[in-house]
Parts: C-alpha cells; structure tokens; sequence
C-alpha cells in the first residue's frame, strides 16, 4: 500500500469515527429526549438539528461537504407496533408518546461518501435498573439475539439466508415471528 493510499484509509477512518461521534450524541440527547408527552414529530426535528449542526461545525468547506454534511438516514422513531422508518412531517399525522411505549429510534450521519447508522431499542419512562418484562422484554431481547447472531454470520463465504435462518431461530424461541411483507 502506497503512503497516499495509507492517507486516504486514515482520513476515511477519521470521518467514519467522526460520523459515528455525531450519530451516538444525536441518538443519547433522542433518548434522554424521550418521555411522556413527547411527540415523535419534536424528536425528529431535535435529531435533524444535531445532525446539520454538528457536521455543518466539523465540514465548513465547500469541498468537504459533498459527502458529508447532513442525513444520511432520515431520524426513524417508530413506536409499538410500528416495525421501523416512522418519519412524522409537518403536514401528517404524529405520534405523542406514552409511558411503557416500545421505541425503537434509527438514525444516520454521511461520512466521506460513507455512513455511519446507530439504533436504539428503549421502553418510555421506565426507572433505570427497573426490568422490563413480558412480550416488550421478549421483542427486546430477541432483537439484541439476532444482531449477536447476525454479527457472527456475516462474513465471506457465508450466506445472507444463514442470517435469515438463524433470527427465524431466535425469534421462535421467544415465540414472535419476523415481520414479512
């Protein structure tokens, strides 16, 4: 590897750590954001802001932000039953959150040409240390199962159905199914 190459993977990989910095404070200020009473619609816009802002303050450039200022992933807060990608406008419907609501928040910032994505599953208004239980507890800890085993398999020379297969596994084991369309 070549000294300009070698300089391109470590500016590449300080983007990446600066993308993921980005989306991990969006994602902790959605979270600490997020109580009874809230809308969905208030949180997205909070998101939005912390992203344009945060990568308008590192990216001031022309050059720069090309492929790297802004979304990359619209901020996704779907609740319940709601599987994912909920993106409340103005103009539509929104949703105001209640105590024991199952939210699961999705967000992405643009780092050279790349993106760092982050997701967070979480049930509204629950005391920290208090455990959650029944068919909320089940999703969650299904969910955390399949990503482990997700983590595991996805690797060269393996399939995408070995993925597929084993969160069928997981999920039977805690008695839920995949979502299909």
């Amino acid at each position: 590897m070549s000294g300009e190459d070698k300089q391109q993977e470590q500016t590449i990989a300080e983007d990446l750590k600066m993308g993921g910095d980005i989306t991990n404070r969006a994602l902790r200020s959605l979270v600490e954001a997020s109580s009874s009473g809230v809308s969905v619609l208030s949180l997205g816009e909070k998101s939005d802001a912390i992203i344009m802002q945060e990568t308008g303050n590192i990216f001031k450039k022309e050059k720069d932000m090309k492929n790297r200022k802004g979304i990359a992933f619209p901020t996704s807060i779907s609740v319940n039953n709601c599987v994912c990608h909920f993106s409340p406008l103005k103009s539509g419907q929104d949703y105001i959150l209640k105590e024991g609501d199952l939210v699961k928040i999705d967000l992405g910032v643009p780092a050279d040409g790349f993106t760092t994505n982050v997701a967070h599953t979480f049930v509204v208004d629950v005391a920290q240390g208090t455990q959650i239980t029944g068919r909320k507890a089940d999703v969650i800890k299904a969910a955390h199962h399949c990503a482990e085993g997700a983590l595991c398999l996805v690797k060269p020379g393996n399939q995408n159905t070995q993925v597929t297969e084993t969160g069928n596994k997981v999920a039977h084991a805690f008695n839920l199914q995949f979502f299909s369309t």
